[in-house]
């Protein structure tokens, strides 16, 4: 997958956006970050696209390290809900795009518990 495949993917999910938050930084200043409901589902370096960032629940990503080995733990992130995927390694397409969609259903879930949460108080 190249990244302009990747991003149009990211981006063809209901109200996914994306943004480059860290161009301050010197160190993250390449990297694109995909959103749904303004919280991050998805992180990928565009100048260096070898690999993306994204969440999972922890026995997914237990079991995808098991049996893949272009999955890693994050470097900035914790390794329970986080996962470093290495693209065009041992997983195809389908599979990382079916990983980005989980990634993107579990945000989505989760802001939208936190939005009813807030309504009922």
């Amino acid at each position: 997958m190249n990244i302009e495949d990747f991003r149009d993917y990211c981006l063809s999910l209901p109200g996914a956006t994306e943004k480059m938050p860290f161009q301050q930084f010197h160190a993250g200043n390449t990297t694109l970050v995909f959103y749904v409901n303004d919280k991050t589902f998805c992180y990928t370096d565009i100048d260096n696209f070898e690999s993306c960032m994204i969440k999972g629940d922890p026995e997914t990503i237990e079991n995808l390290r098991e049996h893949y080995h272009c999955v890693a733990n994050p470097s900035h992130f914790g390794n329970k809900h986080w996962m470093t995927i290495y693209v065009n390694e041992d997983m195809d397409d389908e599979m990382l795009k079916d990983l980005i969609r989980q990634s993107y259903e579990i945000v989505s879930a989760q802001s939208q518990k936190k939005v009813k949460k807030k309504k009922n108080c």
